[in-house]
């Protein structure tokens, strides 16, 4: 088999079951460790997986700028948002995560709510500015100019002083084995902080968010509660076999 050969059949079987061990593709592919390993690692310079110990992931889809991602499954999204509402009801204090599916969602907020919105995305808090009643608390820092959200020290101590009922988390991965992932670092520190910060934790993600991995750890599959998403039977089943609630869209 040809170099370019055994590398689509990798990744074929990797957009398949969203993984692949080393030492079954050795065996499967009837090739050395070295092999298996140089052809891991050139798919992850490529971007195409994500390698981790003992195999690779699938990698996050490129995500783009703010602007572009705000035309992307518009649709999809805004079902999200309107599935989420639910959750939220009794929740006083309820941090609000960067991103276009949190941003749908606080366009969708309801009039009546009067609890305190705090977030680090100054889109977000743009779209809550005209809400009656509920209070919105900015949480500042240095701001990435494509996710649209405030990192840094400051942000992360800023979340460790709250106490809040919910948080609604944006995914930019969520794989069944390392649980959520994002490519900034930064940002997966300020998200760490959002998810110690709360009672309960929702996540938001597009079926193409689902079984895929980024570099930087932020949260484990245990310490989400909700999953709200498009996706549906394989995509979702191991998220619900974690005990995780999923509510499809």
């Amino acid at each position: 088999m040809l170099t370019a050969e055994r590398r689509q059949v990798i990744l074929a079987q990797v957009e398949r079951e969203g993984r692949v061990v080393s030492s079954e593709l050795v065996h499967s592919l009837g090739v050395s460790e070295d092999t298996v390993r140089r052809d891991l690692r050139d798919l992850a310079d490529q971007g195409l997986v994500q390698r981790v110990h003992g195999g690779a992931l699938a990698s996050a889809p490129p995500s783009g700028s703010f602007t572009h991602r705000l035309e992307v499954s518009r649709e999809e999204k805004a079902a999200l948002a309107e599935a989420t509402l639910p959750l939220l009801v009794g929740a006083r204090v309820i941090i609000l995560d960067g991103g276009t599916t949190t941003l749908e969602l606080a366009r969708r907020l309801p009039l009546p709510y009067s609890g305190i919105v705090i977030t680090n995305s100054p889109p977000v808090a743009s779209a809550l500015a005209n809400h009656p009643r509920a209070e919105v608390v900015l949480v500042g820092g240095r701001l990435l100019k494509d996710a649209q959200v405030a990192v840094g020290a400051a942000a992360v101590e800023a979340f460790h002083t709250v106490r809040a009922d919910i948080c609604v988390l944006g995914i930019c991965s969520l794989h069944p084995d390392v649980g959520v992932t994002s490519p900034e670092g930064e940002e997966a520190y300020v998200k760490r902080a959002m998810v110690a910060s709360a009672g309960e934790v929702i996540a938001l993600a597009t079926a193409d968010k689902l079984r895929t991995a980024s570099p930087w750890v932020v949260a484990q599959l245990a310490d989400i509660d909700h999953l709200v998403t498009d996706g549906r039977g394989d995509l979702t089943r191991p998220y619900t076999s974690a005990g995780i609630d999923v509510v499809a869209v």
